[in-house]
């Protein structure tokens, strides 16, 4: 499930060095699944698996842009946003397209594949949460981050399951149906981040950085 919130909107979340260790454990896991999947995806056949490869994708940039952009003004922020965004969408599109052109019509996915990458998504999903969950009642964008990683390994069950259906019942249906909820999903969380980052780039306060406009600045 894509995450549309940006745990770089605070500074006081980068105050802590294990926070910042984490954070980096995180895009390194992140990073290497969507790989892993996005690779199974299209080797197996599985647009479940790509579709998933969108929520590691997604989590890792959002990583990648708190650990990058943090101090940087808000305007470079949303700008880093809108690029997340947009790259979330494209992903999106592409396997809501290819899922939809699968039912017309393409082969059954491998179920030995889908459950075994799976099952390494969701121990990865795991893991982040568990190194996350100590910050659980942190700030709005600590407590964001580990429940961005939670719902990931609800979308890593969805994907178990369709790998159970495809098995059971030897068809493609059940891989198809995850996969365009899931890619639906991010099309909406890419669509939420880049009308947030379009809204901050359109403020005002855009050209804020860390400290308020002076009262003689005008608006």
């Amino acid at each position: 499930m894509a995450c549309s919130s940006c745990p770089s909107e605070s500074e006081g979340t980068y105050r802590d060095p294990r926070w910042l260790r984490i954070l980096w454990i995180a895009l390194a896991i992140n990073a290497g699944m969507f790989a892993v999947e996005i690779t199974a995806g299209l080797v197996g056949g599985s647009r479940a698996l790509q579709a998933d490869a969108l929520d590691f994708l997604g989590d890792a940039a959002n990583y990648a842009i708190s650990l990058g952009v943090a101090g940087m003004v808000l305007a470079w922020r949303a700008r880093a946003a809108l690029v997340k965004g947009a790259t979330i969408i494209a992903f999106g599109i592409y396997v809501l397209v290819s899922t939809l052109l699968a039912m017309r019509g393409g082969g059954v996915p491998q179920a030995p594949v889908m459950g075994a990458v799976g099952v390494a998504a969701l121990l990865a999903n795991v893991g982040v949460a568990a190194l996350l969950y100590r910050y659980r009642d942190g700030d709005a964008n600590m407590r964001s981050v580990w429940i961005c990683s939670r719902n990931d390994a609800i979308g890593n069950i969805a994907v178990l399951a369709a790998a159970a259906g495809v098995f059971g019942t030897g068809q493609a249906w059940p891989d198809l149906v995850v996969a365009a909820i899931m890619a639906g999903l991010a099309l909406w969380g890419g669509g939420q981040v880049l009308r947030q980052a379009l809204g901050e780039l359109r403020s005002g306060n855009v050209t804020g950085s860390r400290s308020a406009p002076s009262s003689g600045q005008s608006a």
